[in-house]
């Protein structure tokens, strides 16, 4: 009886879902709309400006690699890599260590107005970083940081930390207490705690507010054009528009310039991806 019940062909029927296919087909969507400009530049890239006024919309016959050849042999290029990367780097260290100090008191340390500073830190989600450029600008100058990469580390710092405290804090406050109540019975104090154990344990989270971290800070545009008027300080975002004001008529050698200019960025994405998800998996589920 068992076998013909396994072998019933409405045993175990299970009813169509016309859900599935719907998610499917939008997420194919968003997908599309997402990669198609980004396929675009980097294939444009590998044509000539005449090739791309006849047929925008044509792939390249035959495929030319001068344009990144020359893009790659500017000394500009590799100078505002190096600064993207010195602000980028920077910023994400200055990110990941004071989030982790400040969501590690917040999840494992009980005090009077722990949760009102917490809402405080939720709320600078809320606030538009656009509309603290002009008190920013002023305030840098004040400092004597403009010119300097200070000038827009600092500031991706705290614009940063709301995010990252947010999803760092429901990491550490899953752990349970009876792994700390364990490591200090073993003479391990809160400090060892943290780094030895919470940490391990919260490297999804880590990974995940680094990369988000890096990525937005090299490709922010508007806070390094406002406080980095030396041209040797430039990142790469504002070496496309110093490219693209220079050589307006050369489409095909702009789009190169922004292909390689957005790379890193994508490397990160592709290979931390599993991170990702489930580093804002576990903020979601805390």
């Amino acid at each position: 009886m068992a076998a013909n019940a396994v072998l019933s062909p409405t045993a175990k029927r299970r009813p169509i879902s016309w859900g599935n296919p719907l998610t499917y087909a939008l997420a194919l969507a968003v997908a599309a709309v997402s990669i198609t400009p980004v396929v675009y530049v980097i294939v444009g890239g590998f044509r000539t400006t005449p090739q791309i006024v006849a047929d925008p919309a044509g792939l390249p016959d035959p495929w030319v690699w001068d344009n990144y050849s020359r893009v790659l042999t500017q000394s500009d290029f590799w100078r505002q890599v190096f600064n993207s990367a010195v602000v980028s780097l920077g910023t994400t260290i200055g990110v990941v260590v004071l989030g982790v100090c400040a969501a590690f008191v917040l999840a494992r340390y009980t005090f009077r107005g722990r949760e009102v500073l917490y809402t405080f830190f939720t709320l600078g989600l809320l606030f538009p970083a656009g509309a603290a450029i002009l008190p920013l600008y002023l305030m840098l100058r004040d400092l004597n940081l403009i010119n300097s990469y200070y000038a827009v580390i600092l500031p991706q710092v705290a614009f940063a930390l709301p995010l990252t405290i947010v999803i760092l804090r429901p990491f550490l406050t899953a752990i349970p207490r009876e792994l700390e109540d364990a490591a200090a019975i073993d003479g391990t104090g809160r400090l060892g705690f943290l780094w030895r154990i919470l940490l391990p344990l919260s490297r999804p989270a880590l990974v995940t507010v680094g990369i988000l971290a890096f990525v937005t800070s090299w490709n922010a545009f508007l806070l390094p054009l406002l406080v980095l008027g030396d041209a040797s300080l430039h990142t790469l975002p504002l070496g496309v528009q110093n490219f693209s004001s220079q050589y307006t008529s050369d489409t095909a050698g702009i789009l190169a310039f922004t292909s390689l200019a957005m790379l890193p960025a994508l490397i990160f994405f592709t290979f931390a991806e599993k991170q990702i998800v489930g580093g804002l998996q576990g903020a979601v589920k805390g």
